[in-house]
C-alpha cells in the first residue's frame, strides 16, 4: 500500500487525503479479491518504520485504520471474512487495540475470506520475535535444539494465524523495486509484481 503521500502531493492535497484515498483503494481491492475467489490477502498498512513519521500524520493513520475496521465489521460478518492483525500492536493507541481484539474475536469463525492487516509490522521484527519464541521453548525444555527446523520457525511467525502463511503473489506499488521489509520469510518463493501506479490508483488497473 505504497504511494499515498506522493498521490496527495501530485494533486496539491494534504497527506491525510492520500491516506484516505489509500484506504478507499484497499476497500475496492478487497471487494475484487472476494469477487475473484481469492482466499487470503495480507496488506502492509503501517510499517514499524512509519513510527518515525510526524506524530500528527501517524495519529491520522491510526484513526483511519480504526474507523475502517469499525465501519467494515458488518460487511466482514456478512461476507464471511475473517480479520487478523499482525505486528507489534502494543504500540498502537489503546482504542485501536480494543477494536482489534473485538473484530478478531467476532470474525474468528469466518472462513470464506481471510483479510490480514499488518500494522506496526516488519519482516525483521517478525523473524526476531519468532527466534525469541523458539529460544524460550528451548530454555523451557519444550523442544530440543536439534528439533528446530523451518516448520518450527514458521509456526512462530505472525502469519501463523493463516492457513496459507506464504503468499503466491507479492505486489509492490509506486514504482519501487523492493519489498521493504515485508513478509521476508514468507515471500521466499512468492512471485513478485512491481507496479508503477501509486496505491490509491492501483485497483483501477
Amino acid at each position: 500500500m505504497d504511494g499515498n503521500s506522493r498521490w496527495a502531493r501530485q494533486r496539491g492535497l494534504l497527506t491525510p487525503s492520500g491516506h484516505e484515498a489509500g484506504l478507499r483503494s484497499m476497500k475496492e481491492f478487497i471487494r475484487l479479491c472476494l469477487q475473484w475467489g481469492i482466499q487470503v490477502v495480507t496488506v502492509f498498512a503501517f510499517s514499524i518504520d512509519n513510527w518515525t513519521r510526524p506524530k500528527e500524520e501517524v495519529d491520522i493513520v491510526m484513526t483511519l485504520i480504526e474507523n475502517l475496521l469499525k465501519s467494515g465489521l458488518d460487511d466482514f460478518i456478512r461476507e464471511g471474512t475473517r480479520v487478523s492483525i499482525i505486528g507489534d500492536t502494543s504500540r498502537v493507541p489503546e482504542s485501536l487495540q480494543r477494536t482489534i481484539c473485538e473484530i478478531q474475536e467476532m470474525t474468528r469463525e469466518n472462513s470464506k475470506f481471510h483479510f490480514i492487516m499488518a500494522i506496526s509490522y516488519s519482516g525483521t521484527y517478525d523473524l526476531v520475535e519468532a527466534c525469541k519464541s523458539v529460544a524460550q521453548k528451548v530454555r523451557d525444555g519444550v523442544i530440543q535444539v536439534e528439533e528446530i527446523n523451518e516448520s518450527v520457525v514458521q509456526h512462530e511467525l505472525e502469519t501463523k494465524c493463516s492457513e496459507f502463511p506464504c503468499p503466491d503473489l507479492l505486489i509492490r506499488t509506486s514504482g519501487e523495486l523492493r519489498i521493504s521489509n515485508f513478509l521476508l520469510w514468507q515471500s521466499a518463493y512468492s512471485e513478485l509484481f512491481f507496479a508503477k501506479a501509486l496505491w490509491p490508483d492501483f485497483w483501477k488497473e
